[in-house]
């Protein structure tokens, strides 16, 4: 892919995203939130199949999750820091695949790297294995949203293959720490 093409493909991507943040800025993550954004703005609504689209495209063509953090499996990037414009939200991408890894998790499932939300994350799981789904605090989605609210922490986890998660952070707040009871490496 040419350079401009990618930059041309991810202003698409954070145009689509631009209405969106606008639409939740004053929302609190939590479960309310998630099932209001699974009915409203889930599979099959014309904001998450173009995000998802353009979301894949730019994961095969990798100008989006294209930082390794645990080899070709566990890739992420941020697209955009908070600004006025994103009405103060960093819009990151995030690919798993569960496939092969050694991890020896229930399932099957690949466990990433721990981290905090301290304000909340509104998070779009797009799989792209048929049947992968990301964990969220209300459980195994398939393809949709979840909601960890403020001060949620955990391990994201993925199963049945790749899935590729598109999440915006309400200040961009997100913080990697060793989860309780592991030390620093």
């Amino acid at each position: 892919m040419q350079p401009d093409t990618d930059i041309r493909e991810r202003d698409e991507l954070i145009a689509c995203c631009l209405p969106f943040l606008a639409e939740v800025k004053d929302m609190t993550a939590g479960t309310e939130v998630e099932r209001w954004l699974n009915e409203q703005r889930g599979p099959g609504s014309a904001l998450y199949d173009t995000l998802a689209k353009l979301i894949k495209r730019g994961v095969e063509d990798g100008w989006a999750a294209n930082v390794e953090i645990d080899g070709p499996i566990y890739r992420r990037s941020r697209l955009l820091e908070p600004s006025a414009r994103t009405h103060h939200f960093s819009i990151t991408a995030v690919y798993m695949d569960s496939r092969g890894n050694t991890q020896g998790n229930p399932e099957g499932s690949y466990r990433g790297q721990y981290h905090a939300h301290p304000y909340g994350e509104f998070n779009m799981v797009i799989p792209v294995t048929p049947g992968a789904a990301l964990a969220g605090p209300n459980g195994w989605c398939e393809a949709g949203w979840t909601a960890p609210p403020p001060g949620s922490h955990h391990y994201p986890e993925a199963k049945g293959g790749a899935v590729i998660a598109l999440f915006f952070l309400p200040a961009g707040r997100i913080a990697y720490h060793p989860a309780p009871g592991e030390d620093a490496p």
